[in-house]
């Protein structure tokens, strides 16, 4: 795998913060649901963020 420069680094860590704040928000979201379909909705979405987080922090490998 080839190294990344500074500016795809910082990026990267962009993204990666990004889909942290993401992911907190959607898991607060998902507690504080009432209806079933909204709350199925931010866990399905909370499960997305988390997977593509994982999947970018693995560039940084």
């Amino acid at each position: 795998m080839t190294q990344l420069n500074q500016m795809e680094l910082q990026n990267l860590r962009h993204l990666v913060g990004a889909h942290d704040t993401a992911c907190e928000k959607l898991q607060t979201y998902a507690q504080q649901a009432t209806d079933p379909q909204v709350k199925a909705y931010f866990e399905k979405s909370l499960q997305g963020a988390k997977s593509t987080k994982q999947q970018l922090m693995n560039f940084l490998q």
